[in-house]
């Protein structure tokens, strides 16, 4: 019997020794849930607002909001193809109507079981003097994402900073996942609409939603 204690020693030691090796290289149970996580790919609706014969806000120039925001939507499907942690999915992808009676923009990133929800849209009021961004949210887990994309966007657009504020629109209601609708500028303010029309400004625009996804998402 005492003869065998030395082998079972030596069985012992060696069997330490590979788990201490497999866990300082990585390959142990830990590391390759942590690999995992980091290596997820993440689903991001973008929802042009408008569309179709919802033409939305017209603008000071006589443009239409349904324009500008499948414009913007474009382009953060673009950028995001840098992106290989990012899938980003739009709900409409021409001048499409989508009925919001019955949901299809909510209904659209439930299905597709999305982790994000970015509505995109343009302001407008009767006085062209009112300016600025403001970003709407309604379920409290999304409140985080909507402070976030307000503050990228602002520092994107240089337009004022409005807040922002809590609305039971329906695109941020009836979604399953964190959800926020940002009004980029108002389009009846006529420098504002200038500037949210050339492809610079959308490109800064569509660069800061990347960015607060990013920030939400803890991938910075």
């Amino acid at each position: 019997m005492k003869k065998g204690v030395p082998i079972l020693t030596f069985i012992l030691s060696a069997v330490l020794i590979v788990l201490l090796y497999n866990i300082c290289s990585g390959n142990g149970a830990a590391s390759v849930t942590s690999h995992h996580q980091q290596g997820k790919v993440y689903k991001i609706v973008i929802d042009p607002g408008h569309g179709g014969k919802d033409h939305g806000a017209t603008g000071a120039s006589g443009r239409l909001e349904k324009d500008f925001t499948l414009q913007l939507a474009r382009k953060v499907e673009e950028l995001a193809k840098q992106e290989p942690r990012f899938e980003v999915y739009l709900t409409r992808t021409d001048d499409g109507f989508l009925s919001s009676i019955d949901r299809e923009r909510p209904e659209f990133a439930n299905q597709l079981g999305a982790d994000l929800f970015i509505s995109i849209h343009g302001n407008t009021y009767e006085d062209p003097s009112v300016s600025g961004t403001e970003t709407y949210y309604y379920h409290e887990d999304s409140l985080s994402l909507a402070e976030i994309m307000q503050k990228h966007m602002v520092q994107a657009n240089g337009f004022r900073d409005r807040g922002v504020k809590k609305e039971d629109f329906f695109v941020v209601k009836d979604t399953n996942m964190p959800a926020v609708l940002i009004e980029m500028g108002y389009l009846t303010n006529p420098q504002e609409e200038k500037e949210m029309l050339t492809e610079e400004v959308q490109y800064r625009m569509a660069n800061s939603i990347l960015d607060g996804i990013k920030e939400v998402l803890k991938l910075t």
